[in-house]
């Protein structure tokens, strides 16, 4: 099954809608490393990592991950592990996914730009958690903890993120 996002505030799953955000610049089908639009097309949900001193193991039939203070994903378009999850210390360009907010707490791993990575052509595109203000993301789907949650729960390998161009 398809789990579709509708710009600008809308992903359905099971014939349920959730309020979701979309990066700064919408959606876009050009995406390009930080335009912070988040990319239009068919996602596969690659993996879940979630932050065990956090929140609990969450139930999905996808892969699970628990992340660790070390934990980066490299967003340098010109070294070799860019769009690529890293360890910490990096020498390159990198978010870090062990953050003081909780945007990513629960972290879904997308297939955007990852087979092949294309230098340049955006990184570090998930699906994770919103902020308390529900800021716009800088390319990704973020959505609440308890929607999210309940997602994960009917996901499995094969479940695909649709991102809709704008209407």
């Amino acid at each position: 099954m398809n789990i579709d996002v509708i710009s600008p505030n809308t992903l359905v799953w099971m014939n349920k809608s959730y309020f979701c955000v979309l990066g700064q610049s919408g959606a876009k089908l050009e995406k390009l490393e930080g335009d912070c639009a988040t990319p239009v097309g068919h996602w596969p949900l690659l993996y879940v990592l979630y932050r065990p001193d956090r929140i609990a193991k969450p139930t999905t039939g996808l892969p699970i991950k628990a992340l660790s203070p070390s934990d980066g994903w490299c967003d340098d378009p010109n070294h070799p592990s860019y769009n690529k999850f890293i360890k910490k210390p990096f020498g390159a360009s990198h978010e870090t996914l062990w953050r003081i907010d909780k945007i990513y707490d629960l972290i879904v791993v997308l297939g955007y730009n990852s087979d092949p990575i294309v230098p340049g052509r955006g990184s570090a595109i998930f699906l994770h958690l919103t902020g308390s203000s529900f800021t716009p993301t800088q390319g990704c789907v973020a959505l609440k903890l308890d929607d999210l949650s309940e997602i994960l729960v009917s996901c499995s390998r094969g479940t695909k993120l649709i991102i809709h161009p704008h209407q």
